[in-house]
């Protein structure tokens, strides 16, 4: 191995270790726990080690968002894959998608409320952002109903599960009811 391709390596474990640290801090303490300077002590390097992989906080936060939004589509698409049927799909990506935002709600702040300078729905959103819409869409044609478009289909299911995950875990609806909930949005958005 050569001296460039250990060096290479070595930056990204370090820009791993920053978002993984970042990520974990937020999950204990919020993303205003989150500071440059905090970051750079916990990991053991300096503030200039940690602006050299990153801007500052925004960027780390849209480092989150691509990673939580990778773990997102995988998490959708093993529901989805594990599912028979069109309504046993539908409602495993449901569920799939409420478990993660309530398993990671600091990495689901990332990717859905913070600033994280992602552009969404564009031409140069980020891939794990495009793949996780399409881990939803892929599953989601089928059952859009004839004359709807899938994709615009499958943002109104989306918008309809962000809402139930940010009201629910904002205390807004009572926890109780959420399977009851995702049955609703079945029944009357999917009608399947």
């Amino acid at each position: 191995m050569s001296v460039q391709e250990r060096k290479e390596r070595e930056r990204a474990g370090r820009e791993r270790l920053i978002v993984a640290t970042a990520r974990e801090l937020a999950e204990q303490q919020g993303w205003d726990a989150v500071t440059t300077r905090r970051l750079a002590e916990r990991i053991e390097y300096s503030q200039p080690v940690l602006y050299s992989h990153f801007r500052g906080k925004r960027e780390i936060i849209g480092a989150v968002a691509r990673e939580g939004a990778a773990e997102m589509a995988a998490a959708l698409r093993a529901a989805a894959s594990a599912a028979d049927g069109p309504r046993a799909r539908v409602t495993a990506l449901a569920r799939a998608y409420l478990d993660f935002a309530e398993r990671n709600p600091a990495v689901y702040d990332a990717m859905f409320q913070l600033d994280g300078g992602l552009a969404f729905a564009k031409e140069d959103t980020p891939e794990p952002l495009k793949d996780a819409f399409a881990a939803l869409l892929e599953n989601l044609g089928e059952v859009a109903g004839d004359g709807v478009h899938p994709g615009l289909f499958t943002e109104v299911f989306w918008a309809a599960l962000h809402g139930l995950a940010t009201l629910t875990r904002a205390g807004r609806l009572p926890p109780g009811d959420t399977e009851r909930r995702v049955e609703l949005l079945l029944d009357r958005l999917a009608m399947i």
